[in-house]
């Protein structure tokens, strides 16, 4: 009797099995799968800056107005955050800072073709009253070096642009930084950074955009040194790869990339936004456009 009931619950089990697998299996290729809303549909995921300053939608335009193409805003905002929908396969294209997140979504698979396309620059910034005296200098290893001699307060901000950046400058100035004048961050938020900065009366490396378009309170803290090249940041593009979500627009994303590098966008880009940002353009451009490429040098 036993036997007889152990038999037909394996045989229940097996069956409930067979039943949900396909289920199981459609929802998957769904989650994998998702395709555009409608054909001629590029969506993109894009990085906050480039929206923020009004690039995007300029570049958009411009695309649109020369190709059989509609962009679609799928995300924008910081990298952890684009990123995911980018991974579900709710994009065509991808554009944001380099760094570990972008290589390891080529890596594993998810996008492919990645190629620079912009740079935005960060800058050093400290009280008014810069102590140090580094105001207008060009060279950021230099300044470093200027702020370690006089042990003035320096903030190691804690984010990924500003931390490399900085690590690569005090390599440059041949110092390891130690001592209570290098303070660590211990701002909540990064949106926290440059008013902990302005509280601890220290200079730091930050984003220029945030700063000139005021999208975090600054305090009294000012732009000391800046245009320096070393202080730029990539930007790139990648598309979304076939193989994994057989249904995105390959076609449509490598156009815009290619739009994005093609001559008339790259010089268009050396100058957007000088006016509003302190004479320099809010992105430069991967190769050589001419003077305004390299402002002040």
């Amino acid at each position: 009797m036993f036997f007889v009931t152990m038999r037909r619950f394996m045989v229940g089990i097996t069956l409930l099995i067979l039943a949900s697998t396909p289920a199981l299996a459609n929802d998957q290729l769904q989650s994998t799968t998702k395709g555009p809303a409608e054909p001629g549909i590029v969506r993109a995921c894009v990085i906050g800056g480039m929206t923020m300053t009004g690039l995007w939608n300029e570049i958009v335009q411009r695309f649109e107005a020369e190709h059989p193409y509609k962009v679609k805003l799928v995300a924008t905002g910081a990298r952890p955050k684009i990123s995911p929908a980018f991974r579900r396969g709710e994009a065509d294209f991808l554009v944001m800072h380099s760094g570990d997140i972008t290589t390891d979504l080529v890596a594993d698979g998810y996008g492919i073709n990645m190629r620079a396309c912009a740079r935005n620059d960060l800058v050093l910034l400290g009280p008014a009253s810069d102590p140090a005296g580094i105001r207008g200098f060009k060279d950021g290893a230099k300044a470093l070096q200027r702020i370690a001699e006089t042990k003035s307060t320096f903030l190691d901000v804690n984010s990924n642009g500003p931390r490399e950046i900085g690590h690569t400058l005090w390599k440059r100035a041949g110092i390891r930084p130690k001592g209570d004048w290098f303070i660590q961050d211990e701002a909540l938020r990064s949106d926290d950074i440059p008013l902990y900065a302005d509280k601890k009366n220290a200079y730091f490396i930050f984003g220029r955009m945030p700063i000139t378009q005021d999208k975090h309170p600054s305090g009294k803290v000012v732009i000391l040194v800046d245009q320096d090249p070393t202080m730029r940041r990539p930007y790139v593009f990648m598309e979304a790869n076939p193989a994994r979500s057989p249904h995105v627009n390959q076609a449509g994303a490598k156009a815009l990339g290619d739009f994005i590098l093609s001559e008339r966008i790259q010089t268009f880009m050396a100058g957007y936004g000088k006016e509003q940002n302190g004479g320099v353009p809010f992105f430069y451009p991967v190769w050589p456009v001419g003077p305004a490429m390299h402002p002040g040098q």
